[in-house]
């Protein structure tokens, strides 16, 4: 069984960027060294690409105008200089060698000294040390990538408990539009090899037992603590006990959601890490909401093709009185697969296969038009149902699963509750009492809840999955006729304006420089189901 690797004490600080990176490598892994250096160009053209995508979308502040012309786009910048790139369609592949021009012709390959030396407000260099370490990161992947299969990867984990673990671990690149796609603020080097998933680790959480006047929530007095933050806590709150190692878990794409590998409940745990944009900790009200949205999505699926994963149990740590994130857990039932049937995120099928780089789907596709009219019909009639219903799922292709089926596709399932909204309107309409809910999930309003299912399985998962597909040759007008026949088939007025309406896309790179960077921002692109 793989275990992490053996990391001797990191010479230097925490959040490392590319320079700092490959110093700490020399002395970490060594004969990674090279393959580092030849990935760093990829990595810096990758994340470079996600920041002119947001310079070309997103209302950033210091941005006057955008423009294409002839294949370039102009991006007016307050003070009256004038960037220029390739223009580019979100998920395009970025080429090698990329680079945008400032006016004055100085010319940008490292998207971080772009970031630098843009008009983007107080806040551009604190996402600018955020992004060199993204790139850092994301070379670092690609300096260790999975070796072949032997046999095609998707049918290889058909039946095995542990293949949605091993099958989300293949994944690189990260959030496919945040230039922050591999940030993981406050991990050194040394930690990404031990715990990120695309280095392939197995690990052990830690079990912290907690006196029981101290313990808020429906589990037994254990914390369920990962490794990177279990000294941290026993550290800081000596009344923890720890109580031994669980058995062997496997870091899915989120890093600190982990699943068993012989397939029992995974558990998200909390750990003081930013991630893309956030700190990923387990909030009071997700510890609260878990089982009874549970309860409510249980009963609102009963009779759709859809599989919400049950959030069993949860709880937290009372510090001064009140829960506290950063000491909580929270424990969802596994999805179950029969033995021809495999299990995989959609995000994942989007990435490169080890085999031979192309995206992991085509292992599977001999007719895309008839392939992604199965996918489309499965995926969209019940999230819009669900929504109709009262409940807008945040179906991103980290959260939203398929189930193959010998390769084809035969049901959809979704986990983590976390980002929901929730329009108690809408249940009472369908005689559906609204649980008591914590936090910000709770809206009537028609275009938030919109806007949260649409951004996530329209202008994400339907978007990345057509733009793979449309590189091989398929005709992505075509494909979202395809979406377009699933979402008038359900008949809602919610599906009447998805059809229409702009796609919303979360604004993630103006987020990373407002004040305030977990304040939800949204752009809008055009959308290709609309009427011409």
């Amino acid at each position: 069984m793989p275990t992490p690797p053996t990391i001797p004490v990191m010479p230097t600080g925490h959040t490392a960027g590319a320079a700092q990176t490959r110093d700490d490598l020399r002395i970490l892994r060594p004969e990674w060294v090279a393959g580092y250096e030849a990935a760093l160009p990829a990595a810096r053209a990758a994340v470079l690409a996600r920041v002119l995508g947001a310079l070309d979308r997103e209302p950033l502040p210091g941005v006057t105008h955008r423009e294409h012309r002839g294949g370039t786009l102009h991006v007016t910048l307050a003070g009256g200089r004038t960037l220029t790139a390739p223009a580019a369609a979100p998920f395009a592949a970025a080429p090698r060698g990329l680079t945008a021009t400032l006016g004055g012709g100085e010319s940008f390959d490292d998207p971080a000294a772009l970031l630098r030396a843009l008009p983007l407000g107080p806040y551009a260099g604190r996402l600018a040390a955020e992004v060199d370490n993204s790139v850092a990161n994301l070379a670092l992947a690609h300096a260790d990538p999975a070796p072949p299969a032997g046999r095609g990867v998707l049918r290889g984990a058909a039946g095995d408990p542990d293949g949605l673990g091993r099958l989300e671990q293949l994944v690189l690149g990260g959030h496919p539009t945040h230039p922050c796609c591999r940030t993981r603020g406050g991990m050194s080097v040394a930690d990404v090899l031990a715990y990120g998933p695309e280095h392939r680790p197995v690990i052990r959480l830690r079990r912290l037992r907690v006196p029981a006047d101290r313990w808020h929530g429906d589990a037994p007095p254990v914390l369920y603590a990962h490794p990177w933050q279990a000294p941290r806590l026993l550290d800081r709150h000596p009344w923890l006990t720890d109580d031994g190692e669980t058995g062997p878990v496997r870091p899915l794409m989120s890093l600190r959601t982990v699943a068993p590998l012989d397939g029992g409940e995974h558990v998200k745990t909390a750990v003081d890490v930013q991630m893309t944009s956030a700190v990923r900790t387990v909030s009071p009200a997700a510890v609260h909401n878990g089982p009874r949205l549970s309860a409510l999505l249980e009963r609102l699926t009963a009779d759709l093709p859809l599989t919400v994963l049950r959030e069993t149990s949860a709880g937290a740590v009372l510090l001064d009185g009140a829960p506290s994130r950063r000491l909580a857990h929270l424990r969802r039932a596994a999805p179950r697969a029969g033995a021809t049937e495999t299990v995989v995120p959609l995000a994942v099928l989007a990435a490169p296969a080890p085999a031979d780089g192309r995206p992991l789907l085509l292992e599977i596709v001999d007719d895309p038009y008839a392939w992604w009219h199965r996918l489309a019909h499965l995926l969209l009639p019940p999230l819009v149902t669900v929504l109709d219903r009262g409940v807008a799922l945040e179906a991103h292709g980290q959260n939203t699963l398929l189930v193959l089926d010998d390769g084809v596709p035969a049901r959809i399932v979704y986990r983590d509750l976390g980002g929901v909204r929730v329009s108690a309107a809408r249940l009472t309409r369908h005689g559906v009492q609204p649980p008591p809910l914590e936090g910000d999930l709770p809206s009537d309003d028609p275009d938030v809840l919109r806007t949260k299912l649409a951004a996530a399985v329209l202008g994400t998962v339907c978007a990345e999955l057509i733009a793979a597909l449309s590189r091989e040759g398929a005709d992505p007008a075509r494909l979202w006729d395809s979406a377009a026949s699933a979402l008038r088939g359900t008949g809602t007025a919610d599906a009447a304006r998805l059809l229409t309406a702009p796609l919303p896309v979360k604004a993630t790179t103006t987020m990373r420089l407002a004040e305030d960077p977990l304040d939800d921002v949204w752009t809008y692109v055009a959308n290709p189901m609309a009427p011409a």
